[in-house]
């Protein structure tokens, strides 16, 4: 297959690997490629940056069947690798058996926490240092609005990421692509994205938070770039100081009727 990326994704690409430090000559980078259009995408571009990269690097792409169906096909998946020189490894694990004995546990919470674990263990086994996945910039501001909703807190996934217990780092090279870009990849290689075998797709808090940030793009204009530029750290930022300790208040309480702290 000949692999070839448009200027303008070229760029992009590029962007995000200099600005975050992403590639290091001798990396051996495994690709999550679930099989949908940005894993798909992200597995093409990568094989496009590795043909031409000052920095040589390894690549190889990993699938997981989580055993939602009975009739999961990773085929498909391993000839449009084989195509691109890309190895292609295939794993399962019982993630559907995971969630049904989570105990009530947010689904997921614990498909995400077991994909992570089993492919973090295969990396290390197979003596991987990086693994490349496919979350996007409106995944990043989807994960800070949702941070913000259900947690209070002002947070979001890093483009990079090391991991300390695996020695692992976690890479993100598609993080300046908008969402809709990606559904017009397909025409640059050609394979048509496998559907999400997920129960809950569709139906998750996720999707209610995209379809949200969708509302607010048709009345404000610039509600995405604004949520955006919020993510990242910046003097500008205008925030009440910290929370103080259960301890502090106390003390804070005791000064200021205490008579004699004036005196």
């Amino acid at each position: 297959m000949k692999v070839a990326l448009p200027q303008k994704y070229y760029s992009r690409l590029w962007r995000a690997i200099l600005e975050f430090d992403m590639l290091a000559a001798g990396d051996r980078i495994l690709v999550g490629l679930s099989g949908g259009k940005d894993s798909v995408f992200l597995t093409y571009a990568l094989a496009a940056i590795r043909d031409c990269s000052p920095r040589p690097f390894a690549l190889a792409a990993v699938t997981l069947d989580p055993m939602f169906t009975a009739d999961f096909d990773p085929a498909p998946l391993t000839a449009f690798c084989a195509g691109l020189g890309v190895p292609h490894h295939v794993l399962k694990a019982d993630i559907a058996g995971a969630i049904a004995k989570g105990g009530g546990k947010d689904p997921c919470f614990v498909c995400a926490y077991f994909r992570r674990a089993v492919i973090n263990s295969f990396a290390v086994g197979q003596g991987f240092n990086k693994i490349a996945l496919a979350h996007h910039h409106d995944d990043a501001v989807e994960t800070f609005v949702m941070g913000l909703l259900y947690t209070g807190q002002l947070k979001t996934f890093h483009p990079l990421t090391h991991l300390d217990r695996t020695g692992l780092t976690v890479i993100r090279p598609l993080i300046y692509f908008r969402e809709k870009e990606l559904r017009a990849t397909v025409r640059l290689h050609g394979f048509t994205p496998l559907p999400s075998p997920c129960p809950l797709d569709g139906k998750t808090k996720r999707q209610e938070v995209k379809e949200l940030i969708r509302g607010w793009e048709r009345t404000t204009k610039h509600a995405f770039s604004h949520l955006a530029a919020a993510m990242r750290a910046s003097p500008a930022a205008d925030l009440w100081p910290a929370a103080p300790t259960r301890a502090a208040l106390q003390a804070k309480h005791r000064t200021f009727w205490n008579k004699d702290a004036d005196k």
